[in-house]
């Protein structure tokens, strides 16, 4: 072999690795997974609000997440949890984890259908941008969903199954500030898998 069909052969072969390797990194997916007493809650976060995605993600990597409760629920409505504040062990992460807000990521695409993850935040008396509370969020529970709260809070996921688990919690008993009278603590698992896997198992199509 010349020298000149070597030098094409390798470039040829580092150009289809590259193809590859970004192709991977395309399909490249997490799975997050919610583990409660009633069961496990499987959800993925959306690529068009990456401010969230990343935020999440690190939170739920650091451990954040881990013996903390879902603090609000309001059946037929919503599931809420993310008060770090909640936790009954000592914090295992750095505190400076924890972000102040998060940039408001509002897409018209995203609406408050049943399992949608939404990110709490204040009012807009005093939060006009509309910015995120960086470490609470909120399920979607009711079946015709909450779209009455479409355009004001930003959506970042979407339960993939546990839907079911969902409803246990929102049927907890709570007191007259929504708060469950029953400690209903979490953990978070974070898995690295592939779209083409989370479309064929969960009947799902990515916009």
């Amino acid at each position: 072999m010349n020298y000149k069909k070597y030098l094409l052969l390798t470039v040829l072969f580092f150009v289809v690795l590259v193809v590859y390797c970004q192709n991977e990194k395309d399909d490249a997916e997490y799975l997050v997974t919610i583990n409660t007493d009633y069961g496990k809650i499987k959800l993925i976060l959306f690529d068009d609000t990456p401010l969230h995605k990343q935020n999440f993600l690190d939170l739920a990597t650091a451990g954040v997440y881990n013996h903390i409760t879902f603090h609000r629920v309001i059946n037929n409505f919503m599931i809420q949890t993310g008060d770090f504040t909640t936790r009954n062990q000592p914090i295992d992460y750095s505190p400076a984890i924890i972000k102040e807000s998060i940039n408001a990521e509002i897409l018209p695409s995203y609406k408050h259908v049943r399992g949608a993850i939404g990110a709490a935040r204040a009012g807009n008396e005093v939060n006009p941008e509309r910015k995120s509370h960086s470490t609470q969020f909120y399920i979607v529970q009711n079946y015709k969903g909450a779209h009455h709260l479409d355009g004001e809070f930003t959506i970042f996921g979407q339960v993939m199954s546990g839907l079911e688990v969902l409803d246990a919690i929102a049927a907890q008993e709570t007191s007259n500030r929504d708060r469950p009278l029953k400690d209903l603590r979490i953990s978070v698992d974070v898995v690295k898998v592939n779209k083409t896997d989370i479309e064929k198992f969960y009947n799902f199509t990515y916009k």
